[in-house]
């Protein structure tokens, strides 16, 4: 059954702390895996949950920058995993797996922003191949740690997905490469991901969640000269984040939610923002959000999910 997109009324909101939706929840014995958790919204993530009590795994392209951040948060531990190289999240699967470890929460966050034009793998568009394929064949490849943990697994989507659907007719961009529209397909996809997800895993206790964090400023941008972001209307002419732009601990305060919340069992592949389940779109604006029909389509889910499958060469669930 797919639930429906209305808000249930958390007594959380915009300005709502990924501390202040933790209060109370103990973690203790619970093992969580942020990708990009050393960073910007995943650092904040990765606190929160260590502090919780979590022993919260960060697999990183490198490393030894994730263990530099991450030195003075206690029951954190940091491996090597790029997303953009199958054969790496194969790597990093089977040496978690061999540890025997039951995952009870995986926070797929790390990602790619509007960056020119790149090329992974077998000539894959580094956007979808980054943010959505190299997460889909995660979680395919830790599926037996997910549903020994009962895990929730969450993907970082974003209103960006407003600007387009999936691009069925020329996913990797062959032609007329826009970073904005891939960037967007993306997240698109990230919310896809999650519908599907939890059809397929709920009776193996696995659930999933889409989440949208709010407008945050954090190296996510990094690709994106900071006249465009005064230019975007995302900072003032004297560089301070614009009106509705969240702190990062505000902006990794869903994702935690979506995580841990009691007041989501039962609501399975959602996409949530402002620590809510999210309306329908009403607008284009994406400072408003919500989220738009072609994010939460079951039928494009599943196709999305079984070209994925096709792409990567796995397909765990059916």
């Amino acid at each position: 059954m797919i639930t429906k997109q209305l808000r249930i009324g958390t007594g959380f909101g915009a300005h709502s702390t990924a501390e202040d939706v933790l209060s109370g929840i103990d973690l203790t014995g619970t093992t969580a895996l942020v990708t990009g958790g050393h960073s910007g919204l995943g650092l904040e993530t990765t606190r929160a949950l260590a502090r919780a009590g979590a022993q919260v795994v960060v697999p990183a392209r490198r490393p030894s920058a994730a263990e530099r951040a991450l030195r003075d948060i206690p029951g954190t531990e940091v491996h090597a995993l790029d997303l953009a190289d199958l054969e790496s999240v194969r790597s990093f699967c089977a040496r978690f797996l061999e540890s025997g470890r039951p995952l009870g929460i995986l926070i797929n966050g790390a990602g790619v922003m509007a960056c020119p034009e790149t090329r992974v793998g077998p000539g894959w568009e580094a956007h979808f191949a980054v943010n959505h394929l190299g997460h889909f064949a995660l979680v395919q490849r830790l599926l037996p740690a997910l549903a020994a943990g009962g895990a929730r697994v969450v993907s970082i989507a974003s209103a960006g997905h407003f600007l387009s659907d999936v691009r069925w007719d020329d996913i990797h961009f062959r032609t007329g490469y826009d970073r904005w529209l891939a960037y967007a397909q993306s997240k698109t996809a990230n919310a896809l991901f999650a519908l599907h997800l939890d059809r397929l895993g709920t009776d193996l206790g696995v659930r999933a969640f889409a989440v949208h964090p709010g407008s945050i400023l954090t190296p996510l941008q990094r690709h994106i000269p900071r006249e465009e972001w005064l230019a975007l209307g995302w900072v003032t002419p004297d560089g301070k984040p614009a009106d509705g732009f969240k702190t990062p601990g505000q902006g990794a305060a869903t994702a935690v939610w979506a995580a841990t919340s009691p007041l989501l069992d039962g609501h399975g592949g959602v996409y949530c923002q402002d620590c809510d389940i999210a309306e329908p779109a009403a607008t284009d604006d994406m400072l408003i959000g919500g989220v738009k029909p072609w994010a939460t389509d079951p039928g494009s889910a599943s196709r999305l999910w079984e070209l994925s499958g096709g792409l990567t060469g796995l397909n765990a669930l059916r």
